[in-house]
């Protein structure tokens, strides 16, 4: 152990010691640690990063998009009163999504990845569940 690192242990011991860290925010509650273990590892940092500036990646806003569309698709199916024009005009719209989609996919070389397919499906599960 090098001598910084046995001083800033001296220090944290010191500060528990005297209960500088009893009264911090979240004290006794477990941490809320993100699980990126679906995401690629190439991706993690960024989309760490965009997650932390509040963006999100085209891929996963278009994913948004299309479940917002199919649902909206599937009320008017349901209750029948939509017109045939905005059932069409509803379908016209989310297959230009899933057509971008996949041509986003294509681009950045994830339409064979394996690890990214599974994460894809984690993330349409998701937004299926929240809205």
């Amino acid at each position: 152990m090098s001598i910084l690192s046995w001083l800033a242990e001296q220090r944290i011991q010191e500060a528990m010691r005297s209960g500088e860290f009893d009264k911090l925010p979240g004290h006794g509650k477990p941490l809320e640690l993100e699980d990126l273990s679906g995401v690629p590892e190439e991706l993690r940092m960024s989309f760490k990063i965009m997650k932390n500036a509040g963006l999100l990646p085209e891929e996963i806003t278009l994913r948004k998009e299309c479940v917002t569309l199919e649902k909206m698709l599937a009320v008017c199916h349901s209750s029948g009163t939509a017109a045939d024009s905005d059932r069409r005009e509803l379908k016209s719209r989310l297959t230009l999504k899933r057509l971008r989609l996949q041509e986003l996919m294509r681009q950045r070389g994830f339409e064979n990845s394996s690890a990214f397919s599974g994460y894809g499906d984690k993330i349409q599960a998701q937004l299926t569940r929240e809205e």
